[in-house]
């Protein structure tokens, strides 16, 4: 609901601050006073288009605040919430356009672009005017007002629900088909690569295992040549030359050779005595040297089929463009896809076979949708047609049209299209309402639907512009009447020239233009009883209230 509006420097409006509260509103005054500037002011808060030449003159900038109430988990909430901007009970708007043309919106105070200020005051509030009907006579709209007018919300829900297992059964069926597509471009590869894998089988954490092992079998070998290398100088594998046992031989055989007179003692024993034990460690040392060599023996083709192994691995991971330690889940996925190839086809068929029942289950709920549409349609078309004659509408014909979607069009709200058409005129082919009807007679037909379908938005607050025009009498009661019945819901402005639909609201403002210090100045005043009994004796006498004028106005403030 429309709590207030606040308005700084907008044409011939200085300052205005203006509260509203629910039930009819009626805002009268005499032509030119400034109701349209109200409306302006009001437009240009919502998102209309910015024009500098709205701001008074002498001033740098105009201002325009409009604030609403609405419930917990109301649309415009919501639309709130998913744009991470605070919301709550109220909601203010606020629009400011500079001298230079440039404009910014506001919603609670937070910068919003001026798209997303429309989007927003579409859900708050609604405008029907003699040339701006949006709400009601946009065709995106009428299939959510005729349900709510007159279809259950289960049907409804049982078809958006069926329309969403469908396409996600469809979805899956592409990505199934998209699958073996790609596989089976691939099948040669596939095979050929799963087949070299397979021979190979990488196992995990083979890499490093080989690595280690391939470094203690190279440092085993350099062992074994130091050794054998050793023993070889012991030992060495020319028969002619001669290794240290045989020089420690020689040398004691010579020693053996030297004479020594009888009775004394041989100079030469304790170098014999040490040439033995040096023959005796010599040969210890063989031994050990021996006994190294044979702990150190390891398979000769050992280390050549860890290297063989290691870099056949890495040969196959750079061919593959993995890591070695990435093959087995490579070989795995080529096996999978080879797997969902062969067993593809018996998965398509499922697939195809579900998503056809889940079609033939959405096209049956969407038939039952669209018979209790067709059903609610009739009723509509009563129930406005009835509203129609009071109205000066007696001619028209509303039809409510119903068509089947094409199948790329069907969608959570089922395959229906609906479209509301007038005819003005007997024998006229039935139209869109915008471009059939008048400025009259379209303003009248939108209060007609109005009455017969509030409630079926989000929308609390209505705003009719001179919805009366160019009728009076019956007629200018009967819009009153319903003006009123609709303010029975949601909160209703009309701007007015009739006495008769004046006299039916709740409340009354005056608009009045005023001249101060040389400058015309537009006005705002809130009617009391008596005031709105003077008013409404002016829209009925003109400019001279005569008292038979007052008694009128008096008999209509009481019906």
């Amino acid at each position: 609901m429309l709590n207030s509006l606040s308005i700084r420097d907008v044409v011939l409006i200085e300052r205005l601050d203006l509260h509203f509260d629910a039930g009819l509103t009626a805002l009268t005054g005499e032509t030119g006073a400034g109701k349209s500037i109200l409306l302006d002011s009001l437009g240009l808060a919502l998102g209309a288009r910015a024009d500098a030449g709205l701001i008074r003159a002498g001033t740098e900038q105009a201002v325009v605040a409009a604030s609403f109430s609405v419930g917990d988990g109301h649309a415009a909430q919501v639309l709130l919430n998913e744009h991470g901007l605070d919301s709550g009970a109220e909601i203010l708007v606020r629009r400011i356009v500079a001298r230079d043309g440039r404009s910014r919106a506001l919603v609670n105070d937070q910068p919003v672009s001026v798209g997303f200020l429309k989007k927003l005051a579409g859900l708050l509030i609604e405008v029907q005017g003699q040339h701006e009907q949006v709400g009601l006579a946009d065709p995106a709209n009428h299939i959510f007002l005729l349900d709510a007018f007159g279809v259950p919300p289960a049907p409804r829900e049982a078809v958006a629900a069926a329309h969403k297992a469908w396409r996600d059964a469809a979805v899956r069926l592409k990505e199934a088909e998209r699958r073996i597509e790609e596989s089976a471009r691939e099948e040669d590869f596939l095979r050929h690569a799963a087949d070299e894998l397979a021979k190979l089988n990488p196992v995990h954490g083979e890499e490093e295992a080989l690595a280690a092992e391939r470094l203690r079998l190279q440092a085993g070998e350099r062992r074994a040549e130091a050794i054998a290398s050793a023993i070889s100088e012991l030992r060495p594998k020319d028969r002619r030359a001669s290794g240290p046992a045989a020089a420690l031989r020689a040398a004691a055989r010579a020693l053996a050779r030297v004479t020594v007179p009888a009775g004394h003692v041989n100079p030469a024993g304790p170098a014999m005595a040490a040439l033995e034990r040096a023959e005796i460690a010599l040969a210890e040392a063989e031994d050990f040297m021996e006994r190294l060599a044979a702990s150190e023996e390891d398979d000769p083709r050992a280390l050549e089929a860890t290297e063989e192994r290691l870099f056949a691995l890495r040969a196959a991971a750079r061919k593959h463009g993995v890591q070695v330690a990435e093959l087995p889940e490579f070989y795995a996925a080529l096996r999978a896809k080879l797997a969902a190839l062969e067993s593809g086809v018996a998965d398509i068929a499922a697939l195809t076979a579900e998503t056809a029942r889940l079609r033939a289950t959405y096209v049956e709920k969407a038939a039952t949708l669209s018979a209790l549409r067709e059903d609610a349609a009739k009723r509509l078309e009563a129930a406005i047609s009835s509203e129609l004659p009071p109205l000066k509408l007696e001619r028209a014909r509303f039809v409510v049209e119903r068509t089947m979607l094409p199948e790329a069009q069907w969608g959570p709200r089922g395959a229906d299209a609906v479209r509301f058409l007038i005819a003005t005129n007997p024998g006229e082919a039935p139209g869109a309402l915008d471009k059939i009807a008048s400025g009259g007679e379209l303003s009248r037909l939108m209060l007609a639907m109005k009455v017969v379908l509030t409630g079926g938005g989000s929308v609390e607050t209505l705003i009719f512009d001179e919805v009366d025009s160019g009728i009076g009498g019956a007629t200018a009661a009967a819009v009153g009447e319903r003006l009123a019945r609709v303010a029975r819901n949601v909160q209703v402005l009309v701007v007015t020239h009739s006495p008769q639909v004046a006299a039916r609201g709740a409340a009354q403002l005056r608009v009045a233009k005023r001249v101060v210090a040389e400058r015309a100045l537009t006005d705002v005043e809130v009617l009391d009883e008596d005031a709105r009994r003077e008013e409404i004796a002016r829209m009925l006498a003109g400019e001279v209230i005569t008292d038979a004028a007052r008694q009128a106005a008096e008999s209509l403030l009481r019906i």
